[in-house]
Parts: C-alpha cells; sequence; structure tokens
C-alpha cells in the first residue's frame, strides 16, 4: 500500500510564526486628565503675565539700605550706606581721567573745585571723632583718682598686681601645685575677714605699733591679713651649731631674719595650728573658714601660736651669748 502524504501537516509548517513581541500591542504613554468645571465658589488662577516679574519676584534690597531706609522713617541716624572713596575724590587727583569723565561729572567737579567733600567714609568719621585732650589743653574730669605717672615702674606688670602678702600667702597654701585651689582659698579668707565682726584686741598681747583701730579692719582684709602675720611673725631663729661647745655639742646661736622669712615663718606656725583642729564639718570652704578664725584669733590674742612666739625670743634672748662665741 502506497504511504500516505501529510499534505495538512506540511501546510501548517509552512505558515509563519508570530513572537510574543509581535503579539503585545502598543501602549501610549499619553495620560488623560479629566477636566473639572470651575465652581462659583472657585476662582480661575491668574495667567501668567510676560509683562514683568511677579509680585514675588521683586528683588530684596540690601541690608545696610533697608536700614537707612529704616533709620529715616524712625528719624535715628542710619548706616553710612556711602562708604569708600568716591569717583570725584579720585578725578581730583587725576588730571588725564578729569578728561574723559563724563560733561556732567565735569562741571561738577569745576563748581566743587575748591570745597571739601560733603561727607566722609567711617574709617575718616572715626578719626575725626578721636579727639586729643593734650592738645586742646583740656583738663580731664571724671575720674576718682588721678592718672598714674610715665613712663610707668618696672613692677607694674600682670604678674605683681597683687600684694607680696597675698602672693606669698597663697603660694603657702598650695598643695600639689594647685595654683588655682590654692587662689580660691585665699579669696574665701578675705571674704571671711571681710564679714566677720570686729575683733577684742588684747591689751597683753598688742598688734603692731600704728595699727588702725579694730573696727576698721573689716573693713580692708588685706591689711587685716597682714597686720595679723606680721604682729606675731618672730624676728629671729635659733640655729643649732654643732662643735662650737666642745666635745661635739652643738650651741643655740640666734639668728636674725629677713621679712619674707619672718613672715614664712608666722604663716607656717597658723598652718600647722589649723591642722591640728578637728574640723566641724565637711566642705571645699571649710579650710578656709578654720585659716580665718585662727587669724582672728591671732589679733585677739587667744591664738597658741603667741606661745611659739614668746618661746624662740626667750630663748634668742637666753643665747645672745653666743654670738661671739669662737671655735676653740
Amino acid at each position: 500500500m502506497s504511504p500516505r502524504l501529510k499534505l495538512f501537516q506540511g501546510a501548517l509548517s509552512l505558515r509563519p510564526r508570530w513572537s510574543i513581541r509581535d503579539r503585545i500591542l502598543p501602549i501610549s504613554c499619553t495620560r488623560f486628565v479629566p477636566s473639572r468645571p470651575i465652581t462659583s465658589d472657585e476662582k480661575p488662577l491668574p495667567k501668567k503675565d510676560e509683562s514683568g516679574p511677579g509680585p514675588n519676584q521683586d528683588q530684596l534690597p540690601h541690608v545696610s539700605e533697608e536700614a537707612a531706609a529704616t533709620g529715616k522713617i524712625t528719624g535715628e541716624g542710619g548706616p553710612e550706606v556711602e562708604q569708600g572713596t568716591p569717583v570725584q575724590e579720585i578725578l581730583q587727583r587725576d588730571g588725564q581721567s578729569q578728561d574723559k569723565a563724563p560733561k556732567v561729572m565735569q562741571d561738577e567737579l569745576k563748581s566743587t573745585s575748591g570745597g571739601s567733600r560733603s561727607f566722609s567714609t567711617s574709617a575718616r568719621a572715626q578719626q575725626e571723632a578721636m579727639i586729643s585732650f593734650e592738645d586742646t589743653g583740656l583738663e580731664t574730669t571724671g575720674h576718682n583718682f588721678e592718672l598714674p605717672a610715665l613712663p610707668l615702674p618696672s613692677r607694674m606688670h600682670m604678674k605683681h598686681r597683687y600684694d607680696p602678702v597675698i602672693k606669698q600667702v597663697t603660694n603657702l597654701l598650695m598643695r600639689d601645685g594647685k595654683l588655682s585651689v590654692a587662689q580660691r582659698n585665699m579669696a574665701m579668707i578675705l571674704n571671711f575677714l571681710r564679714t566677720a565682726s570686729p575683733p577684742m584686741i588684747n591689751p597683753d598681747r598688742p598688734l603692731l605699733p600704728g595699727a588702725p583701730p579694730a573696727s576698721h579692719l573689716p573693713l580692708n582684709p588685706v591689711l587685716y591679713l597682714t597686720l595679723a602675720i606680721d604682729s606675731v611673725a618672730p624676728l629671729m631663729r635659733i640655729r643649732a651649731q654643732k662643735g662650737l661647745a666642745g666635745g661635739g655639742a652643738a650651741l643655740q646661736i640666734p639668728m636674725p631674719l629677713g621679712l619674707r622669712q619672718r613672715r614664712r615663718q608666722a604663716v607656717m606656725w597658723i598652718l600647722d595650728v589649723v591642722s591640728k583642729k578637728p574640723s566641724r564639718s565637711s566642705g571645699r570652704s571649710r579650710f578656709a573658714q578654720r585659716v580665718a578664725e585662727e587669724l582672728i584669733a591671732v589679733v585677739e590674742g587667744r591664738s597658741s601660736v603667741w606661745e611659739r612666739r614668746g618661746a624662740v625670743h626667750k630663748q634668742g634672748v637666753g643665747a645672745r651669748a653666743n654670738l661671739n662665741h669662737r671655735r676653740r
């Protein structure tokens, strides 16, 4: 039997094949916005005016111009807007530029050739405001104290702005190199002396001769501190010289002290007494308060520092015969 011909299969094989890309319909990118009618409550937007800028497109004025306009309205003087050297002054200096200047400016220069400027820059205005009292011969008034004489002394320096007693006591109060803590304690001590009641002077232990009345001491705490330290400061110290008495025995010899040495010894005695007293409360101001109380006790003659000073003076008077002793 003869084979059959597959006519329909062959016809199907000759058909062109459609791809997926050809089957996708083109989609339009145009977006249709439905129009909405304007109601009676709404107003249409204003149309763009091509003739000029809008109301919010005006350029703002400069800060100085705005301040000048505000000063003119309020009646106050505004800032000086015209600063720098004007063109007229530049043309007056340069003769070649005057020929190339506009005719209006040339006429203005000719009319004001003999005058002066009607305004000046801020720098010149400040220079004119500076008045030299020495040239005018006017006397300076309003000073409570007279002005210092020139040239200034060499010790009028920032490092020497404190009283010598304040500086020395502050250095003796300092621990571990903490100068700011010592300065704070020194300020508290002076404040306690200033706010304390006037001391009661003991006639058996008088202060230095020429001291002010007791009621005046709190008014000057620096003088209060200086008077307390100098009144209890010893005049001498006892030095033990070995071998002078023979047989290796030490000989007591009194040695005079200078001003700073006397004050240092008095401050060390006061701090020693303060360290032995118990503290009644805690706080960083307690130490300064105890020192101030001990200074007041020194002025009133109640401190034990007076006994130490008397013992040193008594020993020095007894050993004064050893000053002329010679080594055997």
